[in-house]
């Protein structure tokens, strides 16, 4: 049988709107999306106030009721067809592959997963020459609207076999979400203000919020080294 190694400093990271830039081309779709369902256009600050997880909570927040299934399905839609125009105009985070470089270089772990459609996002990510610094690269597989805590314990459960534990992992997201599936698979979380939520959304979640990716990754290393000692 063969050994398990040890436990070591694990970060799981989001994708969108966190390792990838991509909130200019996601607020023209979003708007243009609106635009062909009667619904107002938005500005970033908006945007980042409003936005929540499972997103049809988002346009509930906008229409000032529960979207019907069918509407929010014509929505989501919309969205995806506008996003993918935009998607090659789209880069990653100013810094990102330096700090995946230096994570992976000092011994340690990480993964990604992503509620941007799996099949989808491989490519997306190996196209950025990145993907040999993750051990696991898991985006939806299924239909969207849900909430990362349904990946989020298998995502961790697929990692075993790597030595990964719920103690010794960061989940580090632009997110109110990122922080909900960490705590629901007993992982820490850093969440990062550069994406879909504003600062006080994210102080919501009580956990860290930080300003850079690199904060995150220097707070996620603390983190996950206190954690494995408690």
């Amino acid at each position: 049988m063969t050994a398990i190694p040890p436990p070591r400093p694990h970060i799981v990271w989001d994708w969108n709107g966190t390792l990838f830039h991509d909130l200019d081309a996601t607020i023209r779709a979003t708007n243009t999306a609106f635009a062909e369902v009667g619904l107002e256009p938005i500005t970033l600050e908006q945007y980042r106030a409003l936005y929540r997880v499972p997103v049809p909570r988002f346009y509930e927040r906008l229409m000032g009721r529960t979207p019907t299934q069918g509407e929010w399905e014509v929505m989501d839609g919309l969205f995806h067809h506008h996003y993918k125009a935009h998607l090659s105009a789209c880069d990653l985070t100013e810094g990102v592959r330096e700090l995946l470089h230096g994570w992976h270089s000092a011994g340690r772990s990480q993964s990604i997963l992503s509620m941007h459609g799996h099949d989808e996002l491989v490519p997306l990510v190996h196209g950025f020459g990145i993907a040999p610094h993750f051990l696991r690269i898991d985006g939806r597989d299924g239909p969207s609207g849900g909430t990362k805590a349904e990946h989020m314990v298998r995502h961790l459960a697929a990692l075993e076999v790597h030595g990964v534990r719920p103690s010794t992992t960061v989940v580090i997201g632009d997110a109110l979400d990122d922080a909900l599936a960490a705590r629901s698979a007993g992982a820490g979380a850093v969440l990062y203000t550069g994406g879909s939520h504003s600062r006080a959304g994210l102080e919501e979640a009580g956990v860290p919020v930080v300003d850079s990716l690199t904060e995150a990754v220097s707070l996620a290393e603390r983190l996950a080294v206190g954690r494995a000692a408690s």
